[in-house]
């Protein structure tokens, strides 16, 4: 059978969109029984399928135009920016893990094939549902949010925008040991679609300073009553309130899982390239400070004062924080970092590129 099956039942299910989408339905009143989709459906149109994919010799084909295009017979993952779009076809399978997207398609339909409805042109995808395309539609699914991590099944092209690229800079700072992601099993645990915790910025910081060995090496106690006491988190807070980085949220609690937002994160950054420190506690004005560091341009302060912030805007910043200067030093972070050993210039070159424009 040459592994199709993952390919020819996605075929089989949607065989028929063609007739549901000429019929009114929803999530409440499904235009065919996930039983129906599953069973009868794939049953009739599972010999018709496998012809198609015999006379295309396994494989669902190539559509030319775009950028990138790759046939998977089983669910894929790829991370995705704004506006990057997957042009899928017959046969294809869609699935949103995190992010936005929407679909459009000129004729035929996509099928929702986690609830058994058509998804209508210009419709937002669900986040988890599984979408196939069907008989003779072709669909483009479109990236609206600024980063997605998206699962596809099937032969589908992908057209690159020129949004700014927060998973490359996410990679390419996990590749100088300057962000490890989290435990999540999709988009390599990235989680930029999240908004940061305050620990999480928290030890962010830190590693911009280029002193984590020193923060886990750390056996103070914790002076925070909401630290759990005994793990790396608690070391990261104890050490960085020792150090006079950060005051906490009062003098018993840090609040480590309450949101981090921009003006906050980027006054842990002015305190990394010394031009600012934990005696200063009157926020309002860190990004305005930070277009006066050359830590952010004009649009980028504009962006992080109008966007919600994201754990995408926290690489963002700190990515851009490398070429900062140090205060009074003549070096850039990049440079006190690879002097204190927290990685490589070979690191460095060998990170994954980012193309560098800023807002």
């Amino acid at each position: 059978m040459r592994k199709k099956f993952l390919i020819l039942f996605p075929l089989c299910v949607l065989a028929a969109a063609v007739v549901w989408a000429s019929a009114a339905g929803d999530a409440a009143d499904p235009l065919a029984s996930l039983s129906y989709l599953n069973g009868t459906f794939a049953n009739k149109v599972d010999a018709a399928v496998s012809a198609r994919l015999d006379s295309a010799g396994g494989t669902l084909p190539e559509t030319g135009g775009g950028s990138a295009a790759g046939t998977a017979a089983s669910w894929t993952e790829s991370r995705l920016k704004q506006d990057d779009m997957l042009q899928a076809s017959t046969g294809d399978g869609v699935l949103l893990l995190a992010g936005s997207g929407q679909v459009s398609y000129s004729s035929g339909a996509v099928v929702d094939a986690t609830d058994g409805t058509v998804l209508p042109s210009g419709g937002e995808l669900a986040l988890r549902h599984r979408y196939l395309v069907a008989e003779d539609t072709a669909a483009n699914f479109v990236v609206t949010s600024k980063t997605a991590v998206v699962d596809w099944q099937g032969g589908c092209t992908f057209f690159e925008s020129t949004s700014t690229d927060y998973n490359a800079m996410a990679a390419a700072l996990k590749a100088m040991h300057l962000f490890q992601g989290s435990f999540t099993g999709y988009g390599q645990g990235f989680d930029l679609e999240a908004a940061p915790t305050r620990l999480q910025a928290l030890i962010m910081f830190i590693r911009v300073l280029g002193e984590e060995n020193e923060a886990l090496a750390w056996n103070g106690n914790c002076p925070f009553r909401d630290v759990q006491s005994g793990t790396n988190g608690a070391k990261y807070v104890g050490y960085a309130f020792e150090k006079g980085y950060t005051n906490g949220y009062s003098a018993t609690e840090f609040r480590p899982s309450s949101p981090v937002n921009a003006r906050q994160y980027t006054e842990f950054v002015l305190r990394a390239l010394g031009y600012s420190s934990a005696a200063n506690t009157d926020l309002s004005d860190a990004l305005t400070r930070a277009q006066g560091a050359g830590l952010l341009t004009e649009g980028e302060a504009a962006m992080l004062r109008r966007d919600p912030f994201l754990r995408a805007e926290l690489v963002y910043i700190s990515y851009y924080a490398l070429e900062g200067q140090v205060s009074g030093t003549g070096q850039t972070l990049a440079q006190r970092l690879m002097d204190k050993g927290v990685f490589t210039q070979f690191e460095r070159d060998a990170a994954p590129p980012v193309l560098n424009w800023r807002l």
